[in-house]
This record gives structure tokens, C-alpha cells and sequence, in this order.
């Protein structure tokens, strides 16, 4: 029954491609490192072991892996337009550190004081003291403590979808790990119009304060389902009448000779390898960007700027066009 609701094979149209289906601490002790302890912390009792534990809102210095750094850095966000977004959308806040001078401004006094009612911890604090909290970031004078990121349920997410918009726009990422270039994504799609995105949960960056703050406040109306298997889901939403384009740096139609019309889902590969095969063998069709200089592909952020441009440009130019009839008329 679901297949209904998607298009026809026509001329021009892709056809379909066959649906395909932390390590352990040694000796059980777990391991600090010592960016992860103030100098009180490094302290060694006469037992041989650390005297107290990193407090959940410190950040490591040193470059670890991507495992670690999400799950020490997911609970912090900073900077004004993140804070002030979370703020407004109600979002459930533990701790505020923000500077005087930007206490009473008027964007954030009476916010502040509702989530003060409502049971947030709002500290007045030096610059200094928020370095240190957010590990030296461009914390803009302001940073918060919230509850991790809730992802939506895939289904969930392709249901909010076709109730906003007889023509959703989803995107998805294969793999990217980067929590910019995420963050950039994330920004993108919610400014232009799209309806969500999908992430797997291997392999791949998840929302961090990283990526909160490059979003700027965009994760407060922007739905993201994370998922076991990125390949089963976009048969998923093939069955829910989406067509599936992945975009390509070397292979596939041109972006713009590509008809984006109906539910879309623009697959975005990973900053060094791309689309996986086998997420290629999911798509209906690979798409490319056209390029004349001699740099052969783009930052992966950008590519899906491009292409969500360009799917929305094609929508846009048929309602400008019946805009214009009727102021001639």
C-alpha cells in the first residue's frame, strides 16, 4: 500500500536498483587521561589511585577518539545564538554560566528568568571561568548544560514530514564524521526549507555541543532520526514514496539537468571515501556537480548546500513564475 503514493517510471527517471539488505578498559579498571584531570585531580594517593573524577560538563584537550569526545562534550552547548535558541524553545536546561554584562540584556533577562522558575541553575561567571568550562571555545560569554540530544524514530520522522509538505526534503549522510561539517548541514537544511535528516549511528558523528553550536539554534526545530542501519533505511523510505539521489564527485547525471520534484532524500557521502557501495546500489540515481577548476571535489557540507539549492531552486522558479502571472493579470 505504501508504494501508492510514488511516481510512475516515466522517460528521464531513474529506475529502481534491487533493495539490499568502545573498547573494553584492560583489567576491567577504567583508564583517565590526564587531559580529562584538573592538577588537584592528578594527585595520586598513597593506594595508587586518583583521588576524584572529571565533573560531566569538562571537555578533554588532547585529540582523542570520536567515541570519547562525543560522549564527554554532548552535554554542553555555548555561544549566544544556540543558548538563546534552546531558551526560547523551552529546551530542558540544568545549568546556565553567562557573563554580567549578559545577564539584563533583553534578549536574555526574561528568559533566563523563566528557566530560572522552572528549575535551571543560572550562574553569573567570568570570562575566564567559561574558558575554562567550554576547554578555551568561542563561548561568546554564555554557555549551558541541557539533557542529551533526543533523536526521532525514522518512521516518526517520515510521518512529521508528509504532514508538513505534500513534497518533503530529507537528507541523509553516509558516514560523516566531521561534526562541522554536520553542524554546516544541519544549518543548511533547516534555513532552506528541508524536513529532517537521517544519520547512522556507526561510524559517524552524532549531535555534539560541536555541532550544536555550528548549527546555530537550528537543532531546536529540526528533526534527526539516528539509525542501525543507514542502507535498510533508505528502503524504508523508498517504500514511504521517496526517491533516494546520491550525490557523486565523479559519476552520475548533472545536478541541474536532475528533475527533484516529489519526495526527495539526498544522500550525502562522507568527507574522504563518499557514498559506500552500498548505499550507491540503495539510490535511484547518482547525481554530480558540475566542476571546471582543477580542485576535484567539495568539502561535503558545501556539496549538500548545493544540492538542496538546487532541489528547492526548481520548486521556487514554478512559484515565482505563477506569482508573476498574477500580478499581470
Amino acid at each position: 500500500m505504501a508504494n501508492q503514493d510514488r511516481r510512475p517510471h516515466a522517460p528521464g527517471k531513474p529506475k529502481r536498483g534491487k533493495p539490499i539488505r568502545a573498547s573494553k578498559p584492560q583489567n576491567g579498571k577504567p583508564k583517565f587521561r590526564k587531559s580529562f584531570l584538573s592538577k588537584s585531580e592528578k594527585e595520586i594517593t598513597a593506594s595508587g589511585k586518583p583521588q576524584q573524577r572529571l565533573s560531566l560538563h569538562r571537555k578533554p584537550t588532547e585529540s582523542t577518539s570520536s567515541d570519547i569526545s562525543e560522549s564527554e562534550d554532548v552535554d554542553l552547548i555555548y555561544g549566544r545564538h544556540p543558548v538563546l535558541a534552546a531558551l526560547e524553545n523551552q529546551r530542558q536546561l540544568n545549568r546556565v554560566w553567562i557573563i554580567p554584562q549578559l545577564r539584563y540584556d533583553p534578549r536574555f533577562h526574561s528568559l533566563l528568568q523563566q528557566a530560572k522558575a522552572n528549575g535551571t541553575v543560572v550562574d553569573e561567571v567570568e570570562p575566564r571561568r567559561l574558558s575554562q568550562i567550554t576547554d578555551g571555545a568561542n563561548h561568546q560569554g554564555v554557555a549551558a548544560q541541557i539533557a542529551p540530544y533526543s533523536y526521532k524514530e525514522l518512521g516518526d520522522l517520515i510521518e512529521k514530514a508528509k504532514l508538513a509538505t505534500d513534497q518533503p526534503v530529507i537528507i541523509a549522510c553516509d558516514g560523516i564524521t566531521d561534526p562541522h561539517n554536520l553542524g554546516a548541514i544541519i544549518r543548511t537544511a533547516e534555513a532552506i526549507g528541508a524536513q529532517g535528516l537521517v544519520i547512522p549511528q556507526r561510524r559517524a558523528a552524532g549531535v555534539t555541543s560541536t555541532v550544536m553550536k555550528v548549527a546555530a539554534g537550528a537543532l531546536e526545530t529540526f528533526s534527526i532520526a539516528r539509525v542501525v542501519n543507514l542502507s535498510r533505511a533508505l528502503e524504508e523510505l523508498k517504500a514511504a514514496g521517496f526517491w533516494i539521489y546520491g550525490t557523486s564527485s565523479d559519476t552520475g547525471k548533472l545536478l541541474h539537468t536532475v528533475d527533484f520534484s516529489g519526495s526527495v532524500v539526498l544522500v550525502i557521502g562522507s568527507e574522504g571515501n563518499g557514498l559506500s557501495l552500498r548505499t550507491q546500489r540503495c539510490c535511484d540515481a547518482l547525481v554530480s556537480i558540475p566542476l571546471h577548476g582543477k580542485t576535484p571535489s567539495l568539502n561535503a557540507s558545501v556539496a549538500a548546500a548545493m544540492a538542496l539549492y538546487e532541489t528547492y531552486r526548481q520548486r521556487w522558479s514554478s512559484l515565482v513564475y505563477l506569482d508573476e502571472r498574477g500580478k499581470d493579470s
